[in-house]
Order: C-alpha cells, then sequence, then structure tokens
C-alpha cells in the first residue's frame, strides 16, 4: 500500500507548507495548508479515507478543486482535467434542484 501521507506530500508540497496533526484516538488527522503565512485549505481526513487509495485520491483532487475555484480558475476546465483518463466512464454528479422558498402575499 502507498504511504498516505507522501501522496499528499506530493500532490502539494511545491506550492503549499503542509501540516498534518493527529485529532483523535479514531486516527483521523486534520491537514492544513498554508502559502505565505495564510491558510489557504483545511480538512479533516478520517482513518477510512487515509487507508483507502481511492478515496484519499479523491479527497486530494476535492481539496485542489476547492482552491482552484477559491483562485479563480474556470470551474468546468478543471473538472475536465480532474476527470480525463481513468474516470472517462463515471457519469456526472445528479444536482438536487433547491426548493424554492414560497412568498406569501
Amino acid at each position: 500500500m502507498d504511504n498516505p501521507f507522501q501522496l499528499i506530500t506530493d500532490a502539494f508540497a511545491a506550492d503549499y507548507q503542509i501540516n498534518l496533526s493527529i485529532q483523535g484516538l479514531d486516527g483521523s488527522i486534520m491537514l492544513t495548508l498554508s502559502n505565505a503565512g495564510r491558510v489557504v485549505a483545511k480538512r479533516m481526513i478520517s482513518a477510512e479515507q487515509r487507508n483507502d487509495p481511492k478515496r484519499l485520491k479523491r479527497l486530494v483532487q476535492s481539496i485542489q478543486f476547492g482552491i482552484a475555484i477559491e483562485q479563480g480558475h474556470c470551474a468546468v476546465a478543471i473538472l475536465e482535467a480532474m476527470t480525463d483518463g481513468d474516470n472517462r466512464n463515471v457519469p456526472p454528479p445528479q444536482v438536487k434542484a433547491r426548493p424554492r422558498p414560497e412568498i406569501g402575499l
């Protein structure tokens, strides 16, 4: 099995300072990414996510996606780049419509 901490480091070390801290007896850890003293992202990683390479890869991609959106990059282009390759046959996520508030007259 790949080292989950190495996977996280490889994904973010080029651009961010990485802090991993143990959060509980259940094995969860807190990942904090910072740049120039500013926290860019902070995510709790459960033991289950950390120990499952596929789930960890999706978590890393999710964090990268969130950071890119915050920085003003195009969401569609990022999603295409993330899903190109081994995820081509994955159907798009279902978007649930939000209920519209009723306006009383």
